[in-house]
């Protein structure tokens, strides 16, 4: 199937490693041109490098609870991309921990990372979106069932998904769609190091794969291709939704 994302421009925040970077690398390897951006410096300049560098893909570190960081990148993916059809917008995990073991700042912390960064930036970009453009939110599976010991994303990305609704009901009638992603678990780099860090990887993977029907944690790039899909002009009529990409594990519809 043709995607059509040949020559269309991209915007991808936590791109430089996991899930965003795999998306990055599905739109690319599809005709997309892509800005990553992530809060490192460094790891952003070796996702550039490994994406095969200008014109197709550019990158600027930043930090979306950086209040000034929506408007720096907006600005840059216009200029470097030339157009801008879609966002993915990915951010760090939350603190882990019970709901009454959580201090309060880590709940302020993840309101500004989890809330307020990605909705400052779809604010900044919003107004650029033409017809034909597309917003992803990458979510977590918390928000249709909470997880185990991740009290502040069970609490915050219910609330996101609800937004990510809400705008996408705002920005239909200019032909902008918006869906939100339901990753569960992938061998990303952070997956594999928590596994070798176990004592025991081949273990810690089996034990994972155990609870999910398809009996395999996910390939990052699994999930990129469903985001890349979603992103595409293929897929022109989903939008208010979210979709769950997790080999089953979620056991709501």
């Amino acid at each position: 199937m043709d995607l059509g994302l040949g020559g269309r421009g991209y915007l991808l925040t936590g791109a430089s490693r996991g899930l965003g970077h795999a998306a990055a690398r599905a739109l690319v390897d599809d005709g997309a041109r892509v800005l990553v951006s992530s809060r490192t410096p460094a790891h952003v300049d070796a996702a550039v490098a490994s994406l095969g560098g200008a014109p197709a893909a550019h990158g600027v570190a930043a930090d979306l609870t950086d209040p000034d960081a929506a408007g720096r990148l907006v600005a840059a993916a216009r200029d470097r991309l030339g157009r801008v059809d879609g966002l993915l917008v990915s951010v760090p995990g939350p603190a882990t921990g019970s709901v009454l073991g959580t201090a309060e700042q880590d709940w302020r912390d993840g309101v500004e990372d989890v809330l307020l960064g990605p909705l400052r930036l779809v604010c900044a970009l919003a107004p650029h979106l033409g017809e034909g453009a597309a917003i992803g939110f990458v979510l977590s599976t918390s928000a249709r069932s909470p997880l185990p010991g991740l009290a502040v994303s069970n609490g915050l990305r219910p609330g996101l998904a609800m937004t990510a609704k809400q705008l996408a009901d705002e920005l239909a009638p200019r032909g902008v769609r918006v869906v939100g992603l339901l990753p569960g678990t992938f061998a990303t780099e952070a997956v594999v190091q928590g596994e070798a860090d176990s004592g025991d990887p081949a273990r810690a993977r089996a034990t994972a794969a155990a609870g999910i029907p398809l009996a395999r944690v996910g390939d990052p790039q699994e999930f990129g291709r469903v985001a890349a899909f979603l992103l595409s002009p293929a897929a022109s009529y989903v939008t208010g939704t979210t979709v769950a990409v997790d080999g089953g594990k979620l056991r709501t519809p």
